[in-house]
């Protein structure tokens, strides 16, 4: 992997000089891992014109690393007076005698871009912007891995809870275990925070689980996903419980499904992203449920749950290929339930087989 990272950084180092930085500084966790292998808490990646550095604080224990840093990067461990290491990071430039830098401006407070300036007045500050995330889109065939892993593991834990007796259990409870069985079957923790919906909570989007406890007939969502090596993945799914499900949950769920089928059928190179959304919202807006549906139909994942491209209707780009995303339309009907499917898909050529889906657990409208 070194030398994947190293090529990382030379695309952006690259871009930097394009730009006339000499320098840049990358302070979000999820770009400096992508840089450099690692993001302890608090770590910055500071490339220079000689080398790379990650700065960070010292750890309780005195290691800042979390052994996957990639051997390339020079590891700095900060005094424990050093209170911010991008600051640190600004001062170690204006040694080296770079005239500017390029810093994540969308990541960095005002307080602490006036720090930035306070330590290096003469160096100029230019805006780095997207350029990390926009080249995090496209994944390579290891990145993809960890996502399929991750989709393998979310699977399982999926699989075991459908097999145990839900009636009477809470939403929080069931969270709960999902998130355990995660960890059980080798994911470093969950990718978001799980939700657990029943009843008239069922298909709202984000729902944080509560107390109410699972009651025969109802609607079960739940959206679920696992981190694996620092890759993050998504399903949810609809079931019904302890009965055969009634006339208006299978008119619901079949237009759901859908509206899904829609989206996933669309997911091919080239297509631009709010032609994605559309496909999946024209479903919906057909059965008179459009208002119901999520401002978008889903969003790129890998290093954080929640990545470009964004497709939605006023999202503007086209999906290329090896770009992993959720197709998640749902319907919440307020005082009765609804539905949400969703799945984590790559986008590939047609050739290939078109979109590959990563996340299989049926998606049959089953009875619990």
């Amino acid at each position: 992997m070194s030398e994947v990272y190293g090529v990382r950084r030379s695309r952006l180092r690259d871009r930097c000089a394009a730009t006339g930085s000499a320098a840049a500084l990358v302070s979000r966790p999820a770009n400096v891992r992508y840089l450099a292998g690692a993001a302890p808490p608090g770590a910055v990646l500071l490339l220079g014109p000689d080398e790379d550095m990650l700065l960070c604080p010292r750890t309780p224990s005195g290691d800042p690393a979390d052994g996957r840093l990639d051997e390339e990067v020079r590891l700095t461990a900060l005094p424990t007076s050093a209170s911010d290491a991008a600051v640190a990071a600004a001062e170690m430039a204006r040694g080296t005698g770079v005239e500017s830098l390029a810093v994540e401006e969308h990541h960095l407070t005002v307080a602490r871009h006036r720090a930035l300036r306070s330590v290096a007045p003469r160096l100029r500050l230019d805006d780095l912007a997207l350029a990390v995330e926009q080249q995090r889109i496209v994944k390579d065939e290891d990145e993809i891995a960890c996502l399929r892993i991750a989709a393998e593991i979310t699977d399982q834990a999926l699989g075991e809870l459908l097999e145990s007796i839900l009636v009477g259990r809470t939403e929080r409870h069931l969270a709960l275990e999902l998130e355990r069985r995660l960890v059980d079957h080798g994911a470093d923790g969950p990718a978001f925070a799980t939700s657990v919906a029943t009843g008239p909570n069922a298909g709202r989007a984000g729902h944080r689980p509560t107390d109410r406890r699972v009651e025969e007939g109802d609607f079960l969502s739940v959206c679920l996903g696992a981190n694996y090596r620092g890759y993050r993945c998504e399903i949810g799914r609809t079931f019904v419980i302890g009965t055969t499900p009634a006339d208006w949950q299978i008119e619901l769920y079949e237009l759901v499904f859908a509206a899904q089928r829609a989206g996933r059928e669309a997911l091919v190179p080239g297509a631009a992203y709010r032609d994605v959304d559309r496909a999946a919202r024209q479903i919906l807006d057909g059965a008179g449920q459009g208002v119901a549906l999520a401002a978008r139909t889903g969003h790129g994942v890998g290093l954080e749950i929640d990545e470009d491209p964004q497709l939605a209707p006023a999202a503007m780009g086209k999906l290329d290929t090896c770009v992993p995303v959720t197709v998640e339309p749902g319907v919440h009907l307020p005082g009765r339930g609804g539905v949400r499917i969703d799945d984590t898909l790559v986008v590939r050529q047609e050739a290939d087989g078109g979109p590959e889906l990563l996340t299989i657990t049926t998606k049959e409208l089953l009875a619990l």
